[in-house]
C-alpha cells in the first residue's frame, strides 16, 4: 500500500486553506470513493501492462520496424523516446488493427474493456468535468500516444502533473501465460498552451479536473501482482483482485458504453471556437548548401485547427508545381510539410518561405538555399543527388570570378522622422560591380547593431536591385540606427541612417507617452517579471506610475494586473495558469490621464524553467502540445527537506522579491512552496500564501509597511507533507534598493552638418543599471523643450538630428534606469546649427597652360568637396621624373595661392617633371592630388594658342546652361580672336564632339540653349587666333540638364522709392556660404552703382542710379551649393521699363480708370464722376469749381465709394453761373491725382439746353407718351406702315392720325397692344406724299410725334417702296402670243416710280413697235412681234429702285426659242382663223312677240373671209323661202328674214347658221305669235316657250363650238396647266385683267353676251400665268 498526498486526505486544515469553497463540493465525490476506486485504477494498469506485453511480443516479431522506425532512424523498438516522436506508431497498434486513433473507444477485446471501464468511473465520478483527463487516461492506459484524442477539448487542458511513485505491474496477454518482465511505470508531462477559461465556472472545473488527474496518477490500492513460470514458451499470468473489484468488474462493461455515449454527444455540444488557434511552427524550415545537381528537401511541422493551408514560396513568389513539373515536391503528412527541389541548379539560390495560415491567423518561417557551382571541371558521375566530399580546393565563392566587388549605394535612405502608428519606409539602391547573375547577395538589416528578422512589426524586401525594409506600424520602439549590410561572400558594405519615431498623439490632453520595450523576465510556472522603459514625454506633468496588462494569448481581453501604479518600471506579475502563454502591456499614468498602451511584450508561456529548457532541446511533433515520457526508479514518497539559496533579489516599496533554489531531498514528486514572514528582532511567523502553495521558486511579498523591515523563508509540501522552513533571509528594509541616478553631467554639443548637433555627456557618479538616456533641444530664448530621442540611447554620445540651420540650441540630459527618470542636467553652452568643417577634397585634372624653358604654368580644378567652407588657398609641389622614377617632392609656393593656376619658376630645361596640388580651407590643408601625367619643360614655338582652363558651367537648367571660361596663359604668336565651344553627350565617342558656335565668341561665356533634359554632357573651349585653333581646354565634368527643384532665379523689384534692386533667394546655403554678384560673369568691383545687402538667405543688388553704364547681364552664385546660381539680363528697353517703373513709385498717383466727366441724368441733373482704379479706407477728395473749393449742400451733392473707386457730385439745375472749370482732387495716402473738366462756351450751353431738354423729357414722360417717334417701315406686301412706340398708356388714353391738318379716320380703335401705333397705307404713291401727325392724350397730358413725307424723305421712302417692288418680282417668263413672243414678271404692284429697262444680250433695248415694252396690273412685259433669229439670245430686265437695279433674267435661245416661236406660229393661225371666220355681228334679238296677222322684217349683218353661206333653221330644221317667208342674203353680209302676216303657225325658234372654211355660228331667235283673241293666253305661253328656248340656246351654244374655235380654247387650257420655266402660254392678246367690255343694248344683246363670255374667259387665262 502506498501512501496519499495529504492533499487527497481529510486534512481540514490544508484543504479549507487551499480549495475554493466550489471546488470542494465539485471534488467531494472523488474523496469519498478514493478507495473503492483504486482497485478499478489498478485493473486499467494491468490493462496497460497487457498492452505493453502485446507491444513486446510484437517487437519481437518483427513488427515494430514499420510503426517506430519513421523517426528513430534504426534504434531499438524498446526506445520509447522514439516511439513518442513516431507519427501513427503506437504501443497498442499490432492488438488494435493498427488504428491511429485510441483504441478507448473499441470494445474488441477484453482488456481494452477493463481499461477504459476504470476510465470511465473515475471520470464519472468528478461529473465529467475532466474531458481531458477522461481522455488523457484512455492513452496512458493503453501506452498509446495520441494526442488528438487526449486533447480534443482545448479548454479543458491541465497544468503539467507532479511525479509521483511508481508502481510494478505484471502483464497479461490472451492466452493468460506469464512471461518474466516487469514494466516500468511511466511518467507524463503535458507541455502546451491551456485553453480560454474566462468565466470562473470553468476555472473550476479545470482545477476539479487538474485534482482528478493527479489522484488517478498517483493511487495504486488495490492491486497485487506475482508471477508464475511455465513450461516451454509459454507464459500465464494470474491476477489477484479484492472482493470490490470482482463484483464491481462486471458492472464496468454496462458502464462504458453509457460513458462513451455521453462523452460523444458532450463534445458535440461543444463550441468550436473555443478550439481554434492559429498556426504555430514546432520546427522551422532550416537553410541549406548544396552543389548543382544536387536535390535538397525542406522540411517543417505546423499545428493549429482548424488544420492550416501550407503554401511555399521562393523568394515571396508562391511555387507552382504544375508549371515546373519534376522540379518541386510539395507534401503533407501528418502536419509535417516538405517542400523537395530536384537536380539544384544556381538558379535556386533564393529564400524560400513556407506560409501557414488558417481562420486564427497567418504565419511564415523562413530559410535560404544557396547552391554552389564547381569551379573546374568536374566529372558529372560526381554530382549525384546525396551528399558528395570534394576537396577544399574545389570551394567556389564570388572571389573566383572577381578579385573583390565594389558595392555602392545609390538613392540612399536619410535620416527619417515618423510618429507612431504610421508605416515607414526605408530603402536604397545597391550597384555592384561587376554584375555577375550567378551570384546574389545577401541583404541584412540591423537595428543599433542587432540582426533584424522579418516578423509582424519589420518586413524586408529586395528586388534584386533595391532592398527596403518597412515598418508596418512604427512604435518607440522601432527607433535607432539602422544599418543596411550588403554580403558578397567575404566582402560587404555598409550604409546607416537613423530612424527617429515620435509619440502618437495622445487621447487625453497632458497624458504622458506610452511606455516602450515591454520584455518578460524570469518567467515560471505561475509567476513572470515585467520590465519596461519609462516615456521621454510625461505630457507636462510627472508621471505618478504605470499600469500592467496581461491578455492569454489567442484573446483579445485585456486584464490590470495591479489596482494602484507602481512606479517602479519592473514588476512581478502572480496568478498566471500553469501552461498558459501571455502577453503584456504597459501604460504610463499622471494626473491628466492615462496614456496610450505600449507595443505588446512578445508571448510568455508560464512553465517551470527546466521544462522550458527541455521545450527547447526536444521540440514536439505536429501538435502545440507534447507529452515527454521518462522512466523513473520506484520509491516511497518523502518529505522534502528545506529550500536553499534563499535571498531578496529585489526590493520596492510596493513588494518584495524572493528567490531560492528546490531542495536536494524532495522525492519523485513535485513541490510547492509556503512563503512565511516576520517583522524583523521577532519570531512571529505569518505565512504569506495561505490559500495557494507556490509552484514557482520564485515569489513578490506584497502589501508591505513602507520602512519596515521584514525577515523571511520558505517551506517545502508534497504529499509525504510540509518540510521544514529554510533558513530567514536577512533583515531587508521595504524600499527600493534601485536608487534614481543622478543628473548626468559635462553636456558637450559639437558641430556635425546643417541640421544635426553631436551632444556628449559624462556618466552620472554611482549609476546603478543605467537603461539609457533621453536628450532635449530648446532654441535658445524659446522655454519650449522638445525630446532628441524617444528611446533611451546608451552610451554618452548621441546625434540630435532635424535641427534648423542656423538657430542657436541648447541641450540637456537625463538618465534612465528602472527606478525613474533622473533630474535634468544642467543645460548646455548655446551652438548654433551649422556643418561642422573638414579639410578639403584633393583638386584634379592638372594640366600645362604654357611652357616656356625654365618655368611651367599651370592649372586645375577645383576639389568636388569644399570641407563645409571655402578654400582659402592651393599649395603646388612638384617632382623630377628621371628615366620614369620619380625623383622627391619639392614645394612650388610656401603662401597659399587663391587662384587655380600657377606658373612655377625656375625649372629646367628639357627636363620631365610631375605635379600634385592640395588645397586648403581653415580646417587645414587637404589631401594633394594623385601626380599628373609627366610634362617636359620645354619652350612652346606653336603659332596657335594654348588651351583655355578654369572651364566651368553654371545656372544650370533643363534645357540650357552658361558656360565660364579663362583666356589661355600662352595666347601664341598673335593674339586671342575668339573661342569656339564644343559638347557632346558623355557617353559617346570622340568623334561626336560637334561646335556649339560657328563664329569665334569674343566673350568668355556663353549660354547655351537647346539642351535634352536628363542628358548628361561635357563641354570644352579652343581658343583661336590668326594661325588657327589651339588645343582645347580639359573637359568640364559630366552635367545633367536638369532644373533641380527648388531652383529659384533672380528677380527684379522696384520698392516704393522707386529704387530698382535684383533679388536672389536660396534656401539650400550651408554655413559658409556666400553670395557672389558679377555683372557679364566678371567680378562687380565699382561699388559706386551697385550697393549688395545680404541677410539669411537673401541678397539684394541695388542700382544707385541706373543708367547706359549698369546695361548687362547680372549673375549671382551661392558658394558652397550645388551651383545655386542665376542670372538677369538688362538692355535699354527693360531699363526703359524700370526707369518708368521707378517713376511711378517715386511720384505715386492713384490711377484712373476714367477721367472726370459729366453726363445729364433723367430729371435733367447733372452728374460729374470720375473712377480709380483702387482705392484705400483713408481716400479723401476735394471738388473745386473755377480755383474754389465747393462743399456738400443743397446745390451739390457728392460722394466717394472707396470700394469702387467712384468720385461723383451731382446738381440739380444748370444755371448761367455755373459755365466754368470743374475739378476733382485725390488723395489715398502719398498718391494723389486730379482731373478737371472745362465747360465754357457752346460746350456749356450744349450741356444746359440737353439738361433742360432732359427735363422737359421727364416731365412729358409722365403723361402717356412716344418712347419713339413717328416713323416708317415697308411690309412684305410693298405697303408703308406708320408706326410709333408709345408708353405709360391706359384705358381712357386716346389717338389721333392727321395728314396736312386733316384727321384720318380710321375704322378701328387702336388698343395699344404691345406699346406700338400703327397706320397701314396700301399702294402708297405720289398723291400720299404729306405731314403725317399722330397725337396722344388723355387727362394726364398729350404728346405729338410728326412726320414729313415730303421731297427728300417721300424720296427715301419710296426708293424703299421700290427697292421691296423690285424683290417682289418673279422670275422672268416666256409666253407666245399671235401676234409674237412676251416676256413678262409680275411684281406685287407696280408704281412710277419704278424705272424698267430691258437688256438683250448686254445691249440696253431700243424699243420700236416691233419691240416694245409695258406693264399691264401687276404685269411688266416685253413684247417681240413677228420674232426673227436674231431675236435670240439673254434677256434681262433691270428694275431701278433709285440707289440700286434689281435685275431677272432669262435665256430665250435653243430649244426655249423654238418652243416658243411653233407656238407663236401656230397662235397666229389661230387667229387668222378667228379674225375670218363666219359670224353673225349683230341685228337679231333674242325674242320677238308679235301679233297675229302683222308684218314680221328681222334683218344683221353676217361677216366672213370668204363670204360665209347662209341657211335658217325652224325648230332645229331646215326651213327655206316660200311665199310666206322670205329669206335674203345680200351683198355677202346682210340678212333679211320677212314674213308679212304672221300667224300662230310660225311661232317658233328660227335660227340663222352662217358657215365657211374657218367656222359656223348660229344664233337664234324666239318667235312668238299672239292671236287677237287669246292674247293673255298667248303671252303667258310664250313667257314660256321664250324660257325653254332661252334654256336651249343656252346649252346648244355650250354644244355647238366649232373645231377651231374648240383646238383654240383646248391649246390655251393646255398650255395653263402644265406651266415651266420657259413656259408658253398662248392667248390671242393680253388685255387688262380687270377690263371687261361692257355690253350695249338689246339689238346687239346677243353678240355682246358672247362677246363677253369670250373676254371672260380671257381675262381668267391671263389671271391663271404665274
Amino acid at each position: 500500500m502506498m501512501s496519499l498526498p495529504f492533499y487527497q486526505r481529510h486534512h481540514d486544515h490544508y484543504d479549507r486553506a487551499y480549495r475554493h469553497k466550489a471546488l470542494q463540493s465539485t471534488v467531494s465525490q472523488y474523496q469519498k470513493e478514493t478507495k473503492s476506486k483504486s482497485a478499478v485504477y489498478a485493473q486499467g494498469s494491468t490493462a496497460y501492462a497487457r498492452g505493453s506485453a502485446a507491444y513486446r511480443h510484437a517487437s519481437a516479431a518483427d513488427f515494430s520496424l514499420e510503426s517506430s522506425a519513421a523517426y528513430s532512424r534504426g534504434s531499438s523498438a524498446y526506445d520509447l523516446e522514439s516511439a513518442a516522436y513516431s507519427y501513427g506508431s503506437t504501443a497498442y497498434d499490432h492488438s488494435a488493427a493498427q488504428s491511429k486513433r485510441s483504441a478507448a473507444y473499441s470494445l474488441d477485446s477484453e482488456a481494452l474493456s477493463k481499461s477504459s471501464a476504470a476510465y470511465s468511473h473515475g471520470s464519472e465520478s468528478i461529473n465529467k468535468l475532466a474531458a481531458a483527463y477522461r481522455l488523457g487516461s484512455e492513452a496512458y492506459s493503453l501506452g498509446l500516444k495520441d494526442y488528438n484524442l487526449m486533447i480534443e477539448d482545448q479548454s479543458y487542458k491541465m497544468s503539467p502533473k507532479a511525479k509521483r511513485a511508481k508502481q510494478n505491474l505484471i502483464s497479461e496477454d490472451k492466452e493468460n501465460e506469464a512471461i518474466d518482465y516487469s514494466v516500468p511505470i511511466f511518467t507524463g508531462r503535458e507541455v502546451g498552451v491551456s485553453g480560454i477559461t474566462d468565466t470562473e465556472e470553468e476555472r473550476i472545473k479545470e482545477s476539479a479536473a487538474y485534482v482528478a488527474r493527479r489522484n488517478l496518477f498517483a493511487a495504486g490500492e488495490g492491486v497485487s501482482v506475482s508471477k508464475v513460470a511455465k513450461s516451454s514458451s509459454e507464459e500465464e499470468h494470474h491476477e489477484k483482485k479484492s472482493r470490490k473489484v470482482a463484483i464491481r468488474e462486471s458492472a464496468e462493461r454496462v458502464a462504458l458504453k453509457k460513458t462513451l455515449e455521453e462523452t460523444q454527444a458532450f463534445h458535440k455540444k461543444l463550441n468550436q471556437d473555443k478550439l481554434l488557434h492559429p498556426p504555430e511552427f514546432i520546427i522551422e524550415p532550416r537553410s541549406h548548401t548544396v552543389w548543382e545537381k544536387q536535390n535538397v528537401k525542406f522540411r517543417c511541422t505546423v499545428a493549429g485547427w482548424p488544420e492550416p493551408r501550407v503554401t511555399w514560396y521562393k523568394n515571396n513568389v508562391p511555387i507552382d508545381v504544375q508549371t515546373h513539373p519534376g522540379k518541386y515536391t510539395i507534401e503533407n503528412r501528418y502536419g509535417l510539410h516538405s517542400l523537395e527541389i530536384s537536380t539544384c541548379d544556381f538558379d535556386d539560390t533564393a529564400q524560400y518561405r513556407a506560409s501557414a495560415m488558417n481562420v486564427k491567423g497567418e504565419i511564415s518561417a523562413y530559410a535560404s538555399l544557396v547552391v554552389k557551382r564547381y569551379k573546374g571541371d568536374i566529372d558529372a558521375s560526381l554530382l549525384h543527388a546525396g551528399t558528395v566530399s570534394m576537396p577544399l580546393s574545389l570551394g567556389v565563392t564570388p572571389h573566383g570570378y572577381a578579385s573583390r566587388f565594389e558595392i555602392s549605394f545609390v538613392d540612399k535612405f536619410d535620416v527619417a522622422f515618423g510618429r507612431e502608428g504610421e508605416t515607414m519606409s526605408l530603402g536604397c539602391t545597391v550597384v555592384i560591380s561587376p554584375d555577375i547573375k550567378r551570384f546574389k547577395p545577401d541583404i541584412e538589416w540591423y537595428r543599433n547593431g542587432v540582426l533584424i528578422t522579418p516578423s509582424k512589426w519589420v518586413q524586408m524586401h529586395w528586388t534584386g536591385e533595391r532592398a527596403s525594409l518597412t515598418l508596418t506600424h512604427a512604435n518607440k520602439e522601432d527607433e535607432g540606427l539602422y544599418t543596411l549590410r550588403v554580403v558578397m561572400g567575404e566582402y560587404y558594405e555598409e550604409y546607416s541612417g537613423y530612424v527617429f519615431v515620435r509619440d502618437a498623439d495622445a487621447e487625453i490632453p497632458g497624458a504622458p507617452g506610452a511606455p516602450l520595450d515591454v520584455q518578460c523576465l524570469d518567467a515560471n510556472k505561475d509567476y513572470v517579471i515585467v520590465s519596461w522603459k519609462q516615456p521621454a514625454v510625461d505630457g507636462g506633468n510627472p508621471i505618478i506610475g504605470y499600469f500592467i496588462d496581461r491578455c492569454e494569448v489567442g484573446t483579445t481581453h485585456w486584464t490590470q494586473c495591479n489596482e494602484t501604479p507602481v512606479k517602479f518600471a519592473r514588476f512581478p506579475v502572480t496568478g498566471l495558469i500553469e501552461g498558459r502563454s501571455y502577453i503584456f502591456r504597459v501604460r504610463a499614468v499622471n494626473k491628466a490621464g492615462i496614456s496610450l498602451p505600449s507595443r505588446v511584450s512578445e508571448p510568455v508561456a508560464a512553465l517551470d524553467p527546466a521544462d522550458r529548457a527541455r521545450l527547447r532541446s526536444h521540440p514536439s511533433a505536429p501538435w502545440t502540445g507534447q507529452i515527454i515520457v521518462t522512466e523513473e526508479e520506484p520509491a516511497e514518497g518523502v518529505v522534502p527537506g528545506p529550500p536553499t539559496d534563499l535571498q531578496v533579489i529585489e526590493a520596492t516599496k510596493n513588494y518584495v522579491v524572493l528567490s531560492w533554489k528546490p531542495p536536494g531531498q524532495r522525492g519523485h514528486e513535485g513541490i510547492m512552496y509556503f512563503v512565511e514572514k516576520c517583522v524583523a528582532g521577532t519570531e512571529e511567523w505569518q505565512r504569506v500564501n495561505t490559500e495557494i502553495p507556490v509552484k514557482s521558486p520564485r515569489f513578490a511579498v506584497f502589501d508591505l509597511a513602507e520602512g519596515k523591515s521584514y525577515c523571511f523563508r520558505v517551506r517545502c509540501c508534497n504529499s509525504a507533507g510540509i518540510g521544514e522552513p529554510s533558513e530567514a533571509t536577512e533583515a531587508t528594509v521595504v524600499d527600493d534598493k534601485l536608487d534614481i541616478p543622478k543628473p548626468p553631467g559635462r553636456i558637450m554639443p559639437t558641430r556635425n552638418t546643417d541640421t544635426s548637433v553631436v551632444v556628449t555627456w559624462t556618466e552620472p557618479p554611482d549609476a546603478k543599471e543605467l537603461v539609457g538616456y533621453y536628450i532635449e533641444s530648446s532654441v535658445v530664448g524659446s522655454g519650449h523643450w522638445e525630446p532628441c530621442n524617444n528611446n533611451p540611447v546608451k552610451g554618452t554620445r548621441f546625434i540630435c538630428h532635424g535641427l534648423t540651420n542656423g538657430e542657436k540650441y541648447i541641450f540637456r540630459v537625463r538618465a534612465v534606469n528602472a527606478a525613474g527618470l533622473s533630474e535634468f542636467s544642467q543645460d548646455s553652452e548655446p551652438i548654433e546649427v551649422q556643418a561642422a568643417i573638414a579639410a578639403p577634397s584633393p583638386p584634379y585634372d592638372i594640366t600645362v597652360l604654357e611652357s616656356v624653358r625654365d618655368s611651367m604654368a599651370l592649372g586645375w580644378k577645383q576639389p568636388k568637396v569644399t570641407g563645409g567652407t571655402e578654400i582659402t588657398g592651393y599649395y603646388v609641389n612638384y617632382r623630377e621624373v628621371i628615366g620614369g622614377v620619380p625623383g622627391k617632392w619639392m614645394e612650388a609656393n610656401i603662401k597659399a595661392i587663391s587662384e587655380r593656376a600657377y606658373r612655377i619658376q625656375n625649372l629646367k630645361e628639357n627636363m620631365v617633371y610631375q605635379f600634385q596640388v592640395a588645397a586648403a580651407n581653415l580646417a587645414g590643408v587637404g589631401t594633394p592630388s594623385l601626380p599628373s601625367q609627366p610634362f617636359k619643360c620645354e619652350e612652346w614655338t606653336i603659332a596657335v594658342p594654348g588651351p583655355p582652363h578654369d572651364v566651368t558651367y553654371t545656372e544650370v537648367r533643363k534645357d540650357s546652361l552658361v558656360l565660364l571660361w579663362k583666356e589661355p596663359v600662352y595666347t601664341g604668336r598673335s593674339p586671342i580672336a575668339g573661342y569656339y565651344i564644343d559638347m557632346k553627350e558623355t557617353e559617346a565617342k570622340e568623334e561626336h564632339w560637334r561646335s556649339v558656335n560657328e563664329k569665334p565668341l569674343q566673350k568668355k561665356f556663353l549660354k547655351i540653349g537647346g539642351l535634352t533634359e536628363g542628358v548628361s554632357y561635357v563641354f570644352r573651349v579652343r581658343a583661336t587666333n590668326q594661325a588657327g585653333v589651339g588645343k582645347p581646354s580639359n573637359t568640364t565634368d559630366p552635367v545633367v540638364a536638369e532644373t533641380r527643384p527648388g531652383t529659384k532665379e533672380v528677380v527684379v523689384d522696384v520698392d516704393d522709392n522707386g529704387v530698382i534692386s535684383l533679388n536672389f533667394e536660396c534656401d539650400q546655403m550651408s554655413p559658409n556660404s556666400k553670395f557672389v554678384w558679377s555683372k557679364n560673369y566678371e567680378p562687380i568691383e565699382d561699388d559706386s552703382r551697385l550697393a549688395i545687402d545680404t541677410k539669411g538667405g537673401k541678397s539684394k543688388a541695388t542700382f544707385k542710379d541706373l543708367g547706359e553704364d549698369d546695361l548687362g547681364i547680372y549673375s549671382c552664385i551661392v558658394t558652397d551649393t550645388d551651383g545655386v546660381s542665376s542670372s538677369y539680363t538688362i538692355d535699354e528697353e527693360e531699363m526703359k521699363r524700370l526707369l518708368a517703373l521707378s517713376h511711378e513709385h517715386k511720384f505715386p498717383t492713384v490711377p484712373l480708370v476714367s477721367e472726370l466727366a459729366v453726363e445729364i441724368l433723367e430729371k435733367g441733373e447733372v452728374r460729374f464722376w470720375l473712377q480709380a482704379e483702387k482705392l484705400s479706407g483713408n481716400a479723401k477728395a476735394n471738388f473745386v469749381f473755377n480755383d474754389k473749393e465747393i462743399f456738400n449742400g443743397e446745390k451739390y451733392k457728392m460722394k466717394v465709394d472707396q470700394k469702387t473707386g467712384l468720385v461723383e457730385m451731382i446738381m440739380d439745375k444748370l444755371e448761367d453761373k455755373d459755365e466754368g472749370t470743374y475739378t476733382f482732387q485725390l488723395q489715398d495716402g502719398k498718391a494723389t491725382n486730379q482731373s478737371s473738366l472745362v465747360l465754357i462756351g457752346d460746350v456749356f450751353k450744349k450741356l444746359q439746353d440737353e439738361a433742360e431738354f432732359q427735363r422737359k423729357e421727364w416731365h412729358r414722360k409722365q403723361g402717356p407718351h412716344f418712347v419713339d417717334k413717328l416713323g416708317w417701315e415697308v411690309t412684305d406686301d410693298c405697303n408703308v406702315m406708320l408706326k410709333c412706340k408709345v408708353a405709360n398708356i391706359k384705358k381712357e388714353t386716346h389717338i389721333v392720325w392727321y395728314k396736312d391738318d386733316r384727321e384720318i379716320m380710321v375704322d378701328e380703335e387702336h388698343d395699344f397692344k404691345d406699346g406700338v401705333c400703327t397706320l397701314l397705307i396700301s399702294e402708297f404713291s405720289k398723291k400720299d406724299t404729306g405731314t403725317y401727325e399722330v397725337i396722344l392724350k388723355d387727362d394726364r397730358g398729350k404728346d405729338t410725334s410728326e412726320l414729313k413725307l415730303t421731297d427728300t424723305a417721300f424720296a427715301d421712302l419710296m426708293n424703299e417702296v421700290c427697292r421691296r417692288i423690285a424683290l417682289s418680282a418673279t422670275d422672268l417668263k416666256i409666253q407666245s402670243t399671235a401676234e409674237g413672243i412676251r416676256l413678262y414678271s409680275f411684281v406685287t404692284y407696280y408704281v412710277e416710280d419704278l424705272r424698267v429697262g430691258w437688256v438683250h444680250n448686254d445691249t440696253q433695248i431700243r424699243f420700236t413697235d416691233r419691240v416694245k415694252t409695258g406693264v399691264t396690273g401687276e404685269q411688266i412685259w416685253l413684247q417681240i412681234n413677228e420674232p426673227t433669229p436674231q431675236d435670240k439670245g439673254k434677256y434681262t430686265m433691270e428694275l431701278f429702285d433709285g440707289k440700286t437695279a434689281h435685275k431677272k433674267t432669262v435665256d430665250l435661245s435653243g430649244q426655249a426659242f423654238d418652243e416658243a416661236f411653233a407656238e407663236f406660229q401656230r397662235l397666229k393661225q389661230a387667229a387668222i382663223a378667228e379674225k375670218n371666220r363666219a359670224r353673225v355681228l349683230g341685228g337679231l334679238p333674242d325674242v320677238v312677240t308679235i301679233q297675229e296677222g302683222k308684218a314680221l322684217n328681222l334683218s344683221c349683218t353676217v361677216w366672213g373671209d370668204p363670204t360665209p353661206e347662209v341657211s335658217w333653221l325652224k325648230n332645229e330644221k331646215s326651213f327655206v323661202s316660200d311665199a310666206n317667208c322670205i329669206l335674203k342674203f345680200e351683198s355677202g353680209k346682210n340678212v333679211n328674214f320677212t314674213i308679212s302676216a304672221v300667224s300662230t303657225l310660225d311661232s317658233g325658234k328660227y335660227s340663222l347658221v352662217v358657215k365657211n372654211k374657218y367656222g359656223t355660228e348660229t344664233s337664234d331667235v324666239t318667235v312668238i305669235v299672239i292671236s287677237v283673241s287669246g292674247q293673255t293666253d298667248m303671252a303667258k305661253h310664250a313667257a314660256s316657250v321664250q324660257g325653254q328656248s332661252q334654256n336651249n340656246v343656252t346649252l346648244s351654244k355650250k354644244k355647238k363650238a366649232t373645231t377651231a374655235s374648240k383646238q383654240h380654247k383646248e391649246g390655251e387650257k393646255k398650255d395653263f396647266i402644265k406651266p415651266h420655266v420657259d413656259e408658253i402660254i398662248a392667248t390671242e392678246e393680253t388685255p387688262d385683267p380687270k377690263g371687261i367690255p361692257t355690253v350695249e343694248n338689246k339689238k346687239d344683246g346677243k353678240s355682246n353676251q358672247n362677246t363677253a363670255k369670250k373676254t371672260d374667259e380671257k381675262a381668267a387665262a391671263a389671271e391663271t400665268v404665274p
